[in-house]
Parts: structure tokens; C-alpha cells; sequence
């Protein structure tokens, strides 16, 4: 059974960087394609980021492009979200998901498996 644990939020003041992590575990996470999504305060919870497995590409929400950059070490089974000039508007609690294998999928429906969440606030 797949574990993920998110870790690395916190507060941040706008136009600042913070870098949020996800350890998982219980699985070769090389082969699992990668994802982030959030979900702020009376919204739904949406697409961030994703990579895929053993590194085959990336994508990522029209929001945070040219911000974010997701990345991953397969020898530490972690996935990172690196994100700069960080917004108001990107205060939310950030949930890593993952996937067996696959192409860079959106939809939070196809991903089998979460972490709990970690929060980031951005103060402007």
C-alpha cells in the first residue's frame, strides 16, 4: 500500500519561495507518475503539477506556469513542488497524489493514492 507524506508548508510572504515535499513509500515510486493538487478555503481542490514516472515529462496548471517546477528523486522516493513568487492567491493546502504508470493526467480522479496535505500560506 503506497504511503504519502507531504511536508515543507508553511507561511510566506507574497513574492516569496517555498519548496513542499512528498515521501512515499510502500511502493518503487519511479513507477508511479507524480502529482500536486490544492485545494484554498471554499474552493475546489485543483491541478497543480505532475510528472511523470522515471522522469517522462511534466506538466502544470496554467497558474502556476513559469512559477512552480516539480521535480523528483526516485532514489529518495520524493517529490518536490519548488515554488517562487509565490501569491496570494496560491494560499492552500497542497496534496500530493500519485498514480501507477500512466501518461501527465489532470484529473484528481484517476489518482489511487494521497498524502494528507500540508499548508501554505502566502501573506500579501
Amino acid at each position: 500500500q503506497v504511503q504519502l507524506v507531504e511536508s515543507g508548508g508553511g507561511s510566506v510572504q507574497a513574492g516569496g519561495s517555498l519548496m513542499v515535499s512528498c515521501a512515499g513509500s510502500g511502493g518503487t515510486m519511479s513507477l508511479y507518475t507524480m502529482a500536486w493538487f490544492r485545494q484554498a478555503p471554499g474552493k475546489e481542490r485543483e491541478f497543480v503539477a505532475v510528472i511523470g514516472w522515471m522522469n517522462t515529462g511534466t506538466d502544470y496548471a496554467d497558474s502556476v506556469k513559469g512559477r512552480f517546477t516539480i521535480s523528483r528523486d526516485n532514489a529518495k522516493n520524493t517529490v518536490y513542488l519548488q515554488m517562487n513568487s509565490l501569491k496570494f492567491d496560491d494560499t492552500a493546502v497542497y496534496y500530493c497524489a500519485a498514480k501507477n504508470y500512466g501518461g501527465l493526467i489532470r484529473s484528481e480522479r484517476m489518482y489511487g493514492y494521497w498524502g494528507q496535505g500540508t499548508q501554505v500560506t502566502v501573506s500579501s
